[in-house]
């Protein structure tokens, strides 16, 4: 498999208001044709984590997951035409939820690497995304299964990796509905969230991933660190374009990511300290 990305351009507003220990109402706003849903449920009352390691002051009073209803509905069992309204940008950021941020892992479940990624966040007691790639997963469901039970959010990256705009529509479908059925199958829920390898989104993606009742989502920060540049470059990267709404792009798999894992253990922390939460869409 080939990796990774570059960012597409900023065009998605995605409108999430939210109030810690309160109901509230969330409305998912998309600057594209499609326009906006209806309001949205707002987020679970989610229980306080646990502290971090020993040598934090105290836990934190951080919200897991915030609840974001797809705006395609629930995934059909077989594919159908896609209604309107269908994406036609991917979701970059999450703004409106004050010093939040999200971190996604691609390409994994690796069997070296996700494990010590899940470990980090464990120890944190933080949620992160992982678009994960059907070909990995018939390999490795039983990770599948891990990142799943510790509460993480599982996205469709496809199935082997490819340049989905170079892809007819039946093979496009293919890349995307198999990895959707793999994920289904190990976890016993479809994915309600979907990357486009390298980023690079056409129309058949946007109307396939609708299809099968998937939301696009971008990156707002892209880590670079699939060009393994060093740990510090890496934590720089991720700190310097650290702010509200922010989503991180990382790696577990596909190379050696030793680097990808030792940032993370320095970004993360950091992260915290400095007064953001790690938020993921709610699953439910």
């Amino acid at each position: 498999m080939k990796y990774d990305k570059r960012p597409p351009s900023r065009r998605t507003l995605l409108r999430l208001t939210a109030g810690l220990g309160a109901a509230v109402t969330v409305r998912v706003i998309a600057a594209d044709p499609a326009g906006a849903p209806g309001p949205l449920a707002g987020p679970s009352p989610v229980a306080a984590p646990a502290a971090g390691p020993a040598s934090r002051a105290a836990p934190r009073a951080v919200p897991a997951a915030y609840r974001l209803r797809p705006m395609t509905g629930h995934t059909p069992s077989r594919f159908r035409p896609a209604a309107p309204p269908v994406r036609t940008r991917p979701f970059e950021r999450l703004p409106g939820l004050g010093r939040s941020m999200v971190l996604t892992f691609d390409d994994g479940p690796d069997p070296v690497h996700t494990p010590r990624i899940l470990a980090l966040l464990r120890r944190y007691d933080v949620r992160a995304m992982f678009f994960v790639c059907g070909e990995m997963v018939a390999d490795n469901p039983d990770l599948l299964r891990r990142i799943d039970g510790e509460g993480h959010v599982i996205g469709n990256h496809s199935w082997s990796h490819p340049q989905l705009w170079t892809l007819s529509r039946a093979v496009t479908r293919d890349e995307l509905g198999r990895t959707s059925e793999v994920i289904a199958r190990t976890v016993g829920a479809p994915p309600l969230w979907y990357r486009a390898p390298y980023g690079a989104w056409n129309r058949n993606s946007f109307e396939i991933g609708a299809e099968l009742g998937m939301e696009p989502m971008a990156w707002t920060v892209d880590s670079l660190d699939w060009k393994t540049p060093g740990t510090d470059t890496v934590v720089r990267r991720v700190l310097d374009g650290a702010g509200p709404g922010v989503v991180v792009l990382s790696h577990d798999a596909g190379g050696d990511r030793s680097q990808s894992v030792a940032a993370l253990g320095r970004y993360l922390p950091a992260l915290l300290d400095e007064g953001y939460r790690v938020l993921v869409p709610h699953r439910s």
